[in-house]
């Protein structure tokens, strides 16, 4: 993009989201901080994505070594263990924070002390990509923006909202159970404030254009530093309008198409990706008409892959996936099964009956997890999310115990991987991590169950030797470089969803040279296939080779099969 195409996308935005506020002068501003910042890392002939690529998640304190700061100590897991296996790290919130594991940013331009500095994060990236959030929809109350605006200051008593507290605020829909308004003394006055998430995380006022100004020079900060992809945290929530849900509103789309142009315009292969955790329908809203993000997380993921374990039975899994295309070009999802946050069940919602959700949640819960929930517009609440480690979810299932955990879990990492997008690790998956008990009696907040701090020499030790996070930790590392090596998972290459039975999920990854089938039984009992080929075939995982012709395949127990054969070779 030209910068005169810029400019005319800048007014043409703007105008819409501030409409009478509306002042040439915004475009202007925004032009000179793009001259401002540097973009660093990321050369213009870079590919956008492909099959090489593969995220890890992680925070960046989840190792402790004793004198040593926590990223240098990540940056030495990377470099020991997952050197070939992982492209793109996604380390979360690093900054000065007073609550939320992070998501409270009091500043956006420092690292955590605690963690280490910026040359930390710069050795990082000296052989992995980066991804940063931006925490746009709220900061803490500890940052010098709010304590400034209790002091009703120029020009930050404008950066957030205050709220009459009898005003009918029925409608506005929010992940969260505790109050919308939290009630501050400013300049002596006792004022309500919009806090979406907590009390401690007070909504920006995007209303306000000074406020978007702030942020994009936040962003560019972030660029300047090597992020390659940026998460656009909690984007849904950003406009606020009276008598409305104030969520996804035609304002927040916009500033996400806004972002769009600013990312192709600085360099065509950064990536835009927004974290909308909703129902599956909203989510994909935000790929736009392919002017939106370039990638959304594919959120209804999760908890389908778990109910289809727990139930051994795939069809709203399959019923799902079968609509699962990418609508545009230069977009595609990120897929995963587990993130720092719980796994979120309202992309569930018309997908699975409420029936066989309240068993799945009866499971979660006997296996040592628990159930977060939020409020809704008539004063009820209903689950938002389950908090429980991916790997102790699959513990046991409604005809299965602990004989097949690991096959399970794995194979269950294995559909991930090789469904149509990028694969998104969280490292406690990658170490098939337990329930955090010891976090949650310091904290007291569910969260805590899947966000361990690992002792480096303690994991060190697990992974040296025969327990079952080693073996779990190779076998993925071993199906991660196979997937690298094969161009029908690169993320554009196309998916074809086959309908067999409901025991096993089905479908094949198609490239102009190669075509694999992915086979998976999701029961505790083997399950047959039938295959034919006109071409020999090999299955990549075990390397067994099959001639051409008619093939009977049995699956073991929660075994995967990846079938690789010349394009259009399978007869399915």
């Amino acid at each position: 993009m030209k910068k005169k195409e810029l400019e005319k996308s800048l007014i043409k935005r703007l105008s819409f989201i501030y409409k009478d506020k509306f002042n040439i002068n915004i475009v202007s501003k925004v032009l000179l901080l793009l001259e401002k910042y540097p973009i660093a890392s990321i050369t213009k002939n870079d590919c956008k994505w492909d099959e090489k690529d593969v995220v890890l998640i992680t925070y960046g304190d989840v190792f402790i070594e004793e004198d040593t700061p926590p990223l240098d100590t990540l940056n030495r897991f990377l470099e020991t263990h997952l050197t070939n296996s992982i492209s793109t790290v996604h380390v979360l919130p690093f900054f000065p924070y007073s609550s939320d594991d992070g998501f409270s940013v009091i500043d956006y331009y420092k690292i955590n002390p605690s963690l280490g500095n910026w040359h930390d994060i710069k050795e990082i990236n000296k052989h992995k990509k980066l991804m940063f959030d931006l925490v746009i929809n709220h900061v803490s109350a500890k940052s010098n923006w709010f304590k400034q605006f209790l002091k009703n200051h120029e020009p930050e008593k404008d950066y957030f909202i205050v709220k009459d507290p009898n005003q009918d605020l029925s409608m506005v829909i929010r992940p969260r159970n505790t109050p919308l308004l939290t009630p501050f003394t400013i300049d002596g006055e006792k004022k309500y404030v919009w806090t979406t998430f907590s009390d401690d995380q007070i909504d920006l006022n995007f209303n306000n254009p000074d406020v978007f100004l702030l942020m994009l020079e936040v962003l560019l900060f972030y660029f300047s530093k090597g992020a390659k992809i940026i998460r656009l945290d909690a984007i849904a929530f950003l406009w606020k309008k009276d008598n409305t849900s104030c969520l996804h509103l035609p304002e927040t789309h916009e500033f996400v198409k806004l972002f769009r142009d600013i990312f192709n315009y600085l360099n065509p292969n950064l990536i835009l990706l927004t974290e909308t955790n909703v129902p599956n329908t909203e989510n994909l809203s935000y790929f736009g008409k392919g002017d939106e993000a370039h990638m959304i997380y594919q959120f209804s993921m999760p908890p389908l892959l778990l109910y289809s374990f727990f139930a051994g039975n795939a069809f709203y899994f399959n019923r799902w996936a079968k609509s699962c295309t990418i609508p545009n070009p230069n977009n595609t999802f990120l897929n995963f099964t587990a993130s720092h946050d719980g796994i979120g069940v309202r992309p569930l919602e018309e997908i699975i009956p409420e029936k066989e959700k309240e068993m799945l949640y009866k499971n979660i819960v006997d296996l040592g997890g628990m159930i977060s929930t939020k409020t809704n517009s008539d004063g009820s609440t209903s689950p938002y999310e389950l908090n429980i480690t991916y790997y102790d979810a699959l513990k046991k299932t409604l005809h299965s115990d602990e004989q097949y955990h690991a096959q399970r879990f794995i194979c269950s990492q294995t559909i991930m991987m090789a469904f149509i997008g990028i694969p998104a690790f969280y490292i406690h998956s990658l170490l098939a991590t337990e329930n955090n008990y010891a976090g949650y009696k310091h904290t007291k907040r569910a969260r805590t169950l899947n966000r361990k701090q690992w002792d480096y020499n303690d994991i060190t030790d697990k992974l040296t030797s025969d327990t079952h996070h080693k073996n779990i930790f190779d076998e993925l590392l071993r199906r991660i470089n196979i997937r690298k090596k094969h161009q029908a998972f690169h993320p554009d290459s196309k998916q074809r969803w086959i309908n067999y039975r409901d025991e096993l999920i089905i479908f094949v990854r198609e490239s102009a040279t190669e075509d694999i089938v992915s086979i998976n039984n999701v029961t505790h009992m083997p399950q047959t296939f039938n295959v034919s080929t006109s071409r020999p075939t090999v299955d990549i995982l075990s390397d067994e080779i099959f001639e051409r012709g008619f093939i009977a395949l049995i699956l073991k127990p929660y075994e995967t099969i990846w079938l690789k054969g010349d394009h259009n070779s399978f007869n399915l």
